[in-house]
């Protein structure tokens, strides 16, 4: 089959780069059209149930909503000059069809108005929301933004902050990643390259293949966004992921080429014989790699399930360029794939992994038993994982809207303070009646002496007015104070709902605040209404949550699949158990290692967070199938020579010999251009490149050279075992003989 496609794309090879540069161009078209790339959720949770009440409470989603903080070095907000550059920069966004509320302090509530200026400091702040939902107005939130610049005095300063400026900080942010890890990565996989092949013209092809496959990639996933959710950080994985598979793959294809074209063969017979041999080999493990990430489908719902079909597709793509761009490539270039070459290395280039696979032979025990307990050591810091979502505190301080989270944490205290948001839902309108305030008179009350509570907000919560006082003021109010009431009103109580909210004072991912939200759902009864409890540290327990549960499931189907595709490939049933093991150590080294630089906060990390609750579940899923790579190819040789001596000694020793090289070359690329992405300034795309980066070198050094041949040197022909029925059941798919492989 592989054979017949490198003779097709030999005669084609024409044809099939003109259809890969029409792709190329239409993707590249569909780039700069851009696409709708949104937050990340975790499903219908709680919380986001939460906000759902508060948007029918106040008409319009919370998140729309951003904060202009406006500072003077010189001018007091107390007094009209400030007052006065201030509704000059806010006057032309009451009028603009983009926005649909503004506030200041000048027509807050009387409640509202005092927290909303510091006179110490030189600040104030007004409110501004946006119409529509949050995709449009993340959409509109530039030109708001710049129009808000464009009309402030020069005595002031405009930063502003909130989740529509953190989500549009963060995907710019996070494409200026993407150029610089791209411009960083490229060049040094091509110096690897140059490296391994010796000529600059094959260097290049696969860098080429890997470029194709990632503008294609993203493309895509930009055309999908237009109908299907896809988070900011898609782009970046796709990029990620594809550079690295499409170059290894590409890697298979060409050295397999080179090594049929040492034996002797013409061009078109070695082409044929390189997609043979190597065509397997990048199918079974890109299949390896997809079936890690289909395993995204787990958690439907979320966003990771858009993430998990972006890397799908970019694998894809990966796989068939590497069996029809590259082929066509070598086609056309015929002995120019030899041009612009380095000195030639010295002869008896592979003696050192003779010699390596000769001493683990020699001493499995020795190698097995201190791999095995350096991988463990690594893995130990793993238990102790936190996990929480992003939120502005990913950005740096250069960026203007975590400039202005900070500003708001240290000049307006409450307006930076983490909140819990308590929905009280009943179930017959008014929502507000005598018994009903009383219960959430006494909730409020509750909630206020419950550690780290600082204040509790509501229309049911005022200083030195007791129960029955605020029952009557209420229900009904003095002339004096109708017009207040009936603003707190607006924003605090609809038709069956009443919303509470709890400033509590500490960071929302801390044990403290988690409590105050497991207190509070462990009693909901409030008389015949029920509670909801929302906000950011509810988010991050509910999308944990989502996280652990679904977990389980994804990586039962994946362990079983990879275990059924091994067998089907090897023959064996131990081989494919061994191999699952290994990957489990592989990942979960590099698990540890990421708990203790990021999470720990060593090796210089200076805000240490929790581990976004993303990133295990990403690098779980596509470690396991980039372990394959590197698995298939070694085992394959292996296998090949103890079906034809049946020495297992002798077999895992030339199948190390003879993959060695190979694999080190494969990880040294995949290295380079995950630590690329390492040096990102957004921590998720920062720590998710140094855990991939992790993983590979350890999966290609201490698992693949030391760990994998140790084992099977102990295990000896046990490694090729199976059940009778299981080999008679493989023979019948074609795969194999009815007589298993043992000698």
């Amino acid at each position: 089959m592989f054979a017949a496609l490198g003779a097709y794309v030999y005669r084609k090879r024409w044809g099939t780069l003109i259809v890969s540069f029409g792709f190329l161009v239409a993707s590249i078209a569909m780039v700069f059209r851009g696409g709708k790339l949104t937050g990340a959720r975790f499903g219908d949770s709680e919380a986001w149930q939460t906000e759902h009440l508060v948007e029918q409470v106040i008409g319009h989603a919370t998140n729309t909503t951003f904060v202009a903080i406006f500072h003077s070095e010189s001018l007091d907000p107390r007094n009209e000059p400030f007052q006065l550059a201030m509704r000059a920069a806010l006057a032309p966004l009451a009028s603009d069809p983009r926005v649909l509320s503004v506030m200041s302090p000048d027509d807050a509530p009387p409640a509202l108005a005092p927290g909303m200026v510091n006179g110490q400091t030189k600040t104030a702040v007004a409110m501004v929301s946006l119409k529509g939902e949050f995709n449009e107005a993340l959409s509109q939130y530039p030109g708001v933004h710049e129009l808000l610049r464009a009309n402030r005095s020069n005595e002031l300063d405009i930063t502003c902050t909130g989740y529509v400026p953190f989500m549009d900080a963060l995907g710019r942010t996070l494409q200026k990643d993407l150029v610089h890890a791209e411009l960083i990565s490229l060049p040094l996989a091509l110096l690897v390259l140059l490296i391994v092949f010796r000529t600059v013209v094959a260097a290049v092809l696969p860098v080429g293949v890997g470029a194709l496959a990632v503008v294609g990639g993203i493309a895509i996933v930009l055309a999908l966004s237009h109908v299907v959710d896809m988070a900011e950080y898609t782009v970046n994985v796709c990029s990620l992921v594809g550079l690295g598979v499409a170059i290894d793959y590409s890697l298979f294809t060409l050295s397999r080429y080179r090594d049929e074209l040492l034996a002797g063969y013409d061009y078109p017979s070695a082409l044929s014989r390189a997609l043979d041999g190597a065509g397997p080999v990048i199918c079974f493990s890109g299949a390896a790699l997809g079936t890690g990430l289909i395993g995204l489908i787990f958690f439907n719902g979320s966003f990771l399930a858009a993430m998990g079909l972006g890397g799908t597709i970019v694998v894809a793509l990966a796989i068939v360029f590497a069996l029809t761009f590259l082929p066509a490539l070598l086609a056309v270039l015929g002995p120019k794939i030899h041009a612009l070459g380095l000195p030639t290395r010295p002869a008896g280039r592979g003696g050192f992994w003779r010699r390596t696979a000769a001493w683990v032979m020699r001493r499995p025990v020795t190698v097995l038993v201190p791999t095995l307990a350096a991988l463990l050591v690594m893995g130990v810091p793993f238990l102790r994982l936190k996990m929480t979502s992003a939120d502005v505190r990913v950005l740096g301080l250069e960026v203007e809207a975590r400039r202005g989270y900070e500003t708001l944490r240290r000049d307006f205290p409450e307006l930076g303070s983490t909140r819990i948001i308590v929905g009280a839902e009943f179930p017959s309108a008014p929502a507000l009646n005598v018994e009903r305030i009383g219960a959430l008179y006494d909730l409020g009350q509750r909630i206020a002496t419950m550690p780290h509570v600082t204040k509790v907000e509501s229309i049911v919560s005022s200083e030195g007015m007791g129960k029955d006082d605020l029952e009557n003021v209420l229900l009904d109010p003095p002339e004096l104070y109708k017009s207040q009431i009936d603003i707190a009103k607006k924003m605090s109580v609809g038709d069956k709902v009443v919303l509470m909210y709890a400033f509590v004072d500490t960071p929302p991912e801390t044990a403290a605040a988690q409590e105050i939200v497991h207190k509070l759902r462990r009693d909901r009864i409030v008389l015949d209404g029920t509670l909801k409890v929302g906000g950011q540290t509810a988010e991050d327990m509910d999308a944990t949550e989502f996280v652990r549960s679904r977990t389980p499931r994804a990586v039962g189907f994946i362990t079983a699949m990879t275990l059924i595709m091994l067998f089907l490939l090897l023959g064996s049933v131990i081989l494919p158990l061994k191999a699952i093991l290994m990957n489990f150590l592989s990942v979960a080294g590099s698990f540890g290692a990421l708990v203790w630089v990021f999470q720990e906060g060593h090796f210089g990390i200076a805000e240490p967070r929790p581990v976004e609750h993303v990133l295990p579940v990403m690098l779980f899923c596509i470690m396991f199938g980039l372990s394959m790579d590197y698995e298939v190819l070694m085992l394959s040789r292996i296998k090949e020579t103890y079906e034809r001596t049946g020495d297992n000694t002798l077999a895992v020793a030339e199948g190390l010999e003879k993959t060695a090289g190979l694999i080190t070359s494969a990880a040294a690329i995949m290295v380079v251009v995950f630590a690329a992405f390492a040096l990102a300034r957004v921590v998720l795309i920062r720590a998710f490149g140094f855990g991939m980066a992790l993983a590979v070198a350890i999966d290609a050094t201490l698992v693949r050279i030391l760990l994998v041949p140790a084992t099977m040197r102990l295990f000896g022909h046990l490694n090729w075992w199976a059940p009778k029925p299981l080999l008679n059941l493989r023979a019948l798919l074609g795969l194999g003989s009815h007589e298993s492989v043992r000698k």
